[in-house]
């Protein structure tokens, strides 16, 4: 049988609230926005490239969000050494480009762990928590700030990617 992403429902937060609910409401709403932009579609149409001369794919919005996630989240709040997620060997851009439509499932579901790892790393933290990547301190707040920021860009790129693969618009 044929894998396909499973449904998704996005999820809408308050729209009231302290500055704490309304981050992580936010970065909800966009992370389940992106899954949902991947539902039903099968591991081959997720790895197509459908905006030419371009190399996006959701697949490839996938695998680089999960490794945001896990980048943001784990590595620099938690402080975690883990191993890099996908092939350094392959380049930077090997989230985006180093696909196979047979991983499809594991890398949809590896986003949805990081998802949830990242949560609970940022569960009990609070939002002045700061860390130091690359020279530069950075805040929980900050990170919360640049993980919605950076879903909102690549979920325009999904936008399209989905519409040129099936002609679904919209949410």
């Amino acid at each position: 049988m044929t894998w396909t992403a499973p449904e998704a429902t996005r999820t809408i937060g308050p729209l009231t609230g302290g500055e704490r609910e309304t981050l992580t409401a936010f970065l909800a709403f966009y992370r389940s926005t992106l899954l949902q932009k991947c539902s039903g579609l099968t591991g081959s149409q997720l790895v197509e490239q459908t905006v030419e001369p371009s190399n996006l794919t959701l697949l490839g919005l996938v695998r680089h969000m999960a490794k945001v996630e896990r980048i943001w989240f784990r590595e620099g709040l938690a402080g975690l050494a883990l191993p890099s997620m996908y092939d350094t060997e392959k380049g930077k851009d090997a989230d985006f480009e180093d696909l196979s439509p047979d991983h499809a499932p594991d890398d949809y579901a590896r986003l949805v762990e990081e998802m949830r790892l990242a949560d609970e790393a940022a569960a009990d933290a609070p939002l002045d928590t700061t860390f130091t990547r690359r020279g530069s301190v950075y805040s929980l707040r900050t990170v919360y700030v640049h993980m919605i920021a950076e879903y909102a860009r690549h979920i325009g790129h999904a936008d399209l990617l989905r519409e040129r693969l099936d002609g679904t618009t919209g949410a």
